[in-house]
């Protein structure tokens, strides 16, 4: 069953949303980066996030929520 929801996910494509006039694009689904490695109980190790920030975006996902206060 695993399987099988992991192959439907990474064939799903990703919608995407114009940003202003400029032609920037953006996926319709944003990624929130706080819990990486700031604000909640336990934070991933870095290799970990740099994992998931990967694939999630070879899966489409552009939009991805930062902030300096996160950390590095």
């Amino acid at each position: 069953m695993y399987s099988y929801l992991k192959l439907r996910i990474m064939d799903t494509k990703i919608q995407k949303r114009r940003l202003g006039n400029n032609g920037l694009e953006v996926s319709a689904i944003g990624f929130g980066c706080m819990g990486l490695n700031y604000a909640y109980s336990n934070t991933l190790e870095k290799k970990d996030s740099i994992a998931l920030l990967r694939a999630a975006f070879e899966r489409g996902v552009t939009f991805f929520d930062t902030a300096e206060m996160y950390g590095p």
